[in-house]
């Protein structure tokens, strides 16, 4: 991975701070840390940074509130939460406040730089011990008014699948044998189209409801 300009980490408990520092620094990710919500707000408009790691449980102001103040002073920052909590209301809120990805406290230590690579991207990244839980966060969002599969063209809904088969966008331009500039605009189309804000949620969609059996 290439190093970042900083990966920035609001979190209060000590230990699990100052290893995630020493952890990521390790694997050659620049890394800087506050011990609370308050000096993150106030250190954060100051720095160029890359990602922030937001702590979901905090005394003085929740991740949620920290992300929503970020997000209302127009922080284009991804912020990602990094929390032991599988609460689904927690995701829920997390995603719908803006944040660009969702990950666990125990997860193993490549899958968290990896993460971060594809969130670095554009990606949205959900934990994957999370997945049950974003399925049924998106099946009671969609129960009402959910988008038909059948407003996407016949190339959109190849895009659509190859998105729940895991793809990136190069592998799915070259397995449709078209160009990653035209798969981008597919994506985004199908975004549109299905009123959903993420590749996860496009996935998600598309594996409960069994489009591409």
């Amino acid at each position: 991975m290439e190093k970042f300009v900083k990966v920035y980490i609001i979190d209060d408990h000590t230990l699990f701070r100052n290893g995630l520092v020493s952890l990521l620094e390790s694997r050659k990710i620049s890394a800087k840390a506050a011990s609370s919500p308050e000096q993150g707000l106030s250190e954060i408009p100051d720095l160029l940074l890359d990602i922030i790691l937001l702590d979901l449980r905090m005394p003085s102001m929740s991740g949620i509130e920290v992300l929503k103040t970020l997000k209302e002073q127009g922080e284009k920052t991804p912020i990602v939460m990094l929390t032991t909590s599988t609460e689904e209301n927690d995701l829920r809120n997390c995603l719908k406040y803006g944040a660009q990805g969702y990950l666990l406290k125990d997860m193993e230590p490549d899958e968290l730089v990896k993460a971060l690579e594809e969130i670095r991207t554009g990606e949205i990244i959900v934990a994957q011990d999370m997945t049950p839980i974003l399925a049924k966060v998106l099946r009671n969002e969609l129960t009402d008014s959910e988008p038909s599969f059948d407003l996407l063209t016949a190339r959109e809904k190849q895009v659509a699948c190859q998105i729940a088969s895991g793809h990136s966008n190069k592998i799915i331009a070259r397995e449709l044998g078209i160009s990653d500039g035209t798969v981008k605009l597919h994506v985004k189309s199908i975004l549109k189209k299905l009123t959903l804000s993420s590749r996860v949620e496009v996935a998600v969609m598309v594996t409960e409801k069994s489009y591409c059996k």
